[in-house]
């Protein structure tokens, strides 16, 4: 019985550490507020919206790098052959010379897993 009541018990908290972990990988909520204050300045979000300083990022999620029509990019961002995807920007939201060396874009980048996660998922649901 207490073996059965144990098992219980794991499961539980297994089911609450990944639910939290699900919520924290997908608050689309909190990645608009990281995108308000990080990403507004630069880019805008909005279908058609204009270009800034950086690209619209409508539609980012499977856009290639260097592809955003009327857009100046730097020769390295025209060349990295990236498609966007949640996997490819994690990194390249961490640090984003690292990921693009030579890239103009002046963002030193997001040092929290959280907040790029949550930042992704907002993108996500912009198309």
């Amino acid at each position: 019985m207490s073996l059965r009541i144990a098992a219980s018990a794991t499961a539980i908290v297994l089911g609450a550490t990944l639910a939290s972990g699900a919520a924290m990988a997908q608050d689309a909520e909190a990645g608009e507020k990281v995108f308000r204050r990080q990403c507004f300045i630069c880019h805008t979000i909005d279908k058609g919206g204009p270009t800034k300083q950086g690209p619209n990022l409508f539609g980012v999620i499977g856009r290639k790098t260097g592809s955003v029509e009327g857009f100046r990019y730097s020769e390295a961002n025209k060349k990295a052959e990236i498609t966007w995807t949640p996997e490819t920007l994690d990194p390249y939201l961490a640090n984003p010379r690292k990921v693009i060396p030579g890239t103009i874009m002046a963002f030193a980048g997001l040092p929290k897993a959280e907040d790029r996660k949550n930042l992704i998922a907002f993108l996500q649901t912009m198309k």
